[in-house]
């Protein structure tokens, strides 16, 4: 059987421990974008900064900033959820991309790896959101985030009309002391 958010949130355990890495599956019940193309945007789940996660009718799931930023961050929900295990900070991997550049996305991967202050923690909610799903470990979820991410045709745009820009951030890991120095 397909994952979808119905198979999911069927699984309490599963959705909690997806919680401990900052996906909520509870829908905001306030329009506060729009997105071109798309009648009733399904939105999925939030995290706690305030941003969206929309199943789109093409099934790739996109991602709406409460900071004007969206994009399309994984092809599907299954995939969705293997970027979310595999790197819980991916929204800190599209910051620190140096406006879209995989090399410095994977840099910026590694480096947040490495800093992470609760790693036991992530990797038993990896485990057990894995085993308990059936959920196959994702290839290269950076290269697949970056590819979701390039090739995001989705157009969204907040109440005033004004369109969301890219989730492609300008910054790279080595304007943050600390990821510069975990990345050496």
């Amino acid at each position: 059987m397909p994952l979808t958010p119905e198979v999911l949130t069927a699984q309490g355990e599963v959705v909690a421990w997806l919680g401990s890495l900052d996906v909520t599956f509870a829908a905001d019940e306030e329009r506060w974008f729009t997105i071109d193309g798309v009648d009733s945007p399904r939105q999925i789940g939030s995290d706690r900064s305030g941003g969206a996660f929309v199943l789109l009718p093409s099934r790739n799931v996109l991602y709406v900033s409460s900071e004007g930023r969206a994009g399309i961050i994984a092809e599907s929900f299954e995939a969705f959820v293997q970027l979310v295990v595999a790197h819980p900070y991916w929204l800190d991997i599209l910051k620190f991309s140096t406006g879209g550049d995989l090399q410095e996305m994977r840099r910026a991967a590694n480096a947040l790896e490495a800093t992470l202050d609760d790693e036991d923690d992530i990797n038993e909610a990896r485990e057990e959101i894995r085993g308990r799903l059936d959920l196959p470990e994702a290839g290269d979820p950076v290269g697949a985030l970056y590819d979701a991410v390039a090739a995001s045709d989705a157009i969204v745009r907040a109440t005033d009309g004004s369109p969301f820009t890219t989730l492609f951030n300008r910054f790279s890991i080595d304007n943050h002391p600390m990821l510069r120095n975990a990345a050496a």
